[in-house]
């Protein structure tokens, strides 16, 4: 027996799945079937709100055992939440409570969602009341079903009197080409990465379904022909990556930004950070100078940096309200973190080591260079696992398929520079592996926070293990502090780097005063001795008001006179379904 077929039989026996090799040749006679192209909900009937189930198109949307669902860790998830702005937001512990659209609660029931996440329980209210919002929370803590929820039920019932024109596509004589439309969304996503797009792209998909609302997803590496095929036959609710949009804004007959009352940054620090400022201004400003006095703005985001008071100072309202659950840039206990001393040289054998000495499991492997990544990648395979790789200057097509074998199962070791760092939600992460920490100039401790948030997600527990060596000392400070917050173990090598106190210390820059015309920037203010007591679950709406401590596991809160109130999270109670 050869080298290769000993490696082989080593990595079946121990359970990993056969390797496979990307088939270029099949690439190149393949018709591509991009993600965003993925099929919605048509209806084009001319009376009523609620189109009729289309079974088979349900089965795939609800259905399909790849899609992550709920897990029932919610304990650590149960976070102080603090909110700012004049404007006191009231959770919602129960989804059926929040004031919903009735098809939007079907479809949220469909997609088996049972219990709120504190995110989602404040979230969701101050959409419903039409506010501007800045939101913070841990990944994985669902996030994308936090705006997604309250934007499309606000919608669902007026669509027919504020969607733009489009077009029968049902009709036997429908041409796209020339029965293409001018589309005019009315809500308008934006979020770094394509893979993030598509998964924003597909939770709209399952909201939307039975609606007259039709979302469209539109991202860098597919043809431009495709992007504005979809946007010609109507849309309501974009998704896109910044580049892309700001290419489709530049060609207002086919794109118009005149009828948006939604728009939406999601990972904002990220979009903040990278080089996309003219881009952001752009699609902030609304392209067209959309006017519109009831549109809002909402920025999410597990980090925060203090830039994003400046975007939410130029562009949103002054009574906007600053929702954080937890810590800016936490984690949090679902995801055990080992951190193990590997030096450089080492980490190929301790990275195969780790994959032959666990049960196998879907395992994302961060590495920081393209070189790196296609090199581990090369040497996992000689190993006969089965891998597959994620980089930038990879093709969209291999991306994606990359992507797929991942998520499927079907090359369940997934080597990725940073850009499966964020909003990548997978089910079954078992384990991510930092093989390389990332660097300080290549995100620092925030990076770190969002690769394992990869794992252990909206009620799931997970595992990270991260190779540290004397190049990664500039981050040792945060990670011990990350450790230390999240009650993991400390190995002997990070101890001198654990603060005086043995308590985790962070300097959460992101409630910093700006200037004085920050009328939102005033920082945590100190509870007043004459402020009022915040009952901690009273529900105001409710015929029956929940209050005291025990109905949310906090003692009540103290309100601040000036700006922040302090609240316990909803996170773990339980919604009816």
């Amino acid at each position: 027996m050869d080298a290769d077929s000993e490696a082989l039989a080593r990595a079946q026996a121990h359970g990993w799945s056969d390797k496979s090799k990307l088939d270029y040749g099949a690439i190149a006679l393949a018709a591509p079937s991009w993600a965003s192209d993925a099929q919605v909900y048509e209806w084009t009937g001319d009376e009523g709100e609620v189109a009729p189930a289309n079974a088979s198109l349900e089965e795939r949307l609800y259905k399909d055992v790849h899609h992550q669902r709920a897990g029932t860790a919610f304990s650590a998830l149960d976070l102080s939440v603090t909110q700012e702005g004049p404007v006191r937001i009231v959770p919602v512990t129960q989804f059926e409570n929040a004031g919903l659209h009735p098809r939007l609660l079907e479809n949220v029931k469909l997609c088996g969602y049972e219990k709120m996440t504190a995110i989602q329980a404040y979230t969701i209210p101050a959409v419903i009341m039409g506010h501007d919002i800045i939101a913070i929370a841990q990944t994985g803590s669902g996030k994308t079903a936090a705006y997604l929820i309250p934007v499309i039920s606000k919608l669902m019932g007026k669509a027919r009197k504020l969607q733009g024109p489009r077009p029968n596509i049902n009709s036997p004589d429908y041409d796209p080409r020339r029965d293409r439309v001018c589309a005019e969304p009315l809500v308008v996503i934006v979020c770094p990465t394509r893979e993030l797009a598509q998964q924003i792209f597909n939770e709209a998909r399952r909201l939307c379904y039975r609606s007259l609302l039709r979302p469209v997803c539109c991202y860098g590496g597919v043809p431009l022909r495709n992007n504005i095929q979809e946007l010609g036959k109507g849309c309501d609710v974009l998704v896109a990556t910044p580049g892309r949009l700001c290419d489709l804004m530049n060609k207002p007959h086919l794109l118009s930004m005149k009828g948006v009352k939604f728009t939406i940054i999601d990972e904002a620090d990220e979009m903040l950070h990278g080089d996309w400022s003219d881009e952001l201004n752009n699609i902030m400003g609304g392209g067209d100078a959309n006017e519109d006095a009831d549109h809002l703005y909402m920025m999410f985001s597990a980090t925060f940096p203090p830039e994003s008071r400046r975007l939410a100072r130029e562009y949103m309202a002054q009574d906007y309200v600053r929702i954080r659950v937890g810590r800016a840039g936490s984690s949090h206990r679902n995801v055990k973190q080992d951190v193990v001393y590997v030096e450089e040289d080492a980490k190929p054998n301790a990275l195969l080591d780790i994959l032959f000495n666990e049960e196998p499991c879907r395992t994302l492997v961060f590495v920081n260079s393209t070189y790196g990544v296609e090199n581990v990648d090369d040497y996992l395979f000689q190993k006969g696992l089965p891998t597959t790789f994620m980089h930038g200057k990879r093709s969209q097509f291999e991306r994606e398929d990359a992507m797929h074998k991942f998520k499927t199962g079907d090359t369940p070791i997934l080597i990725s520079t940073h850009i499966s760092g964020r909003g990548i939600d997978i089910a079954n992460i078992g384990h991510v592996i930092n093989y390389d920490l990332p660097s300080g100039v290549g995100g620092g401790i925030d990076e770190y926070v969002h690769r394992i948030g990869r794992t252990g997600r909206i009620g799931h527990v997970g595992r990270a293990t991260s190779f540290y060596n004397d190049r990664n000392e500039d981050l040792a400070p945060g990670l011990v502090n990350i450790l230390l917050e999240t009650q993991q173990p400390i190995p002997d090598f990070l101890e001198p780097f654990k603060p005086e106190s043995g308590l985790a210390e962070f300097d959460d820059k992101s409630d910093e005063e700006l200037d004085e015309g920050d009328a939102c920037a005033t920082g945590p203010a100190k509870a007043s001795e004459e402020g009022t007591k915040a009952t901690g679950g009273e529900i105001w709406g409710d015929s029956k008001p929940v209050t005291g401590a025990g109905d949310w596991g906090h003692e009540p809160s103290v309100v601040a006179d000036d700006a922040w109130v302090a609240a316990p999270a909803a996170a773990g109670i339980e919604a009816k379904s």
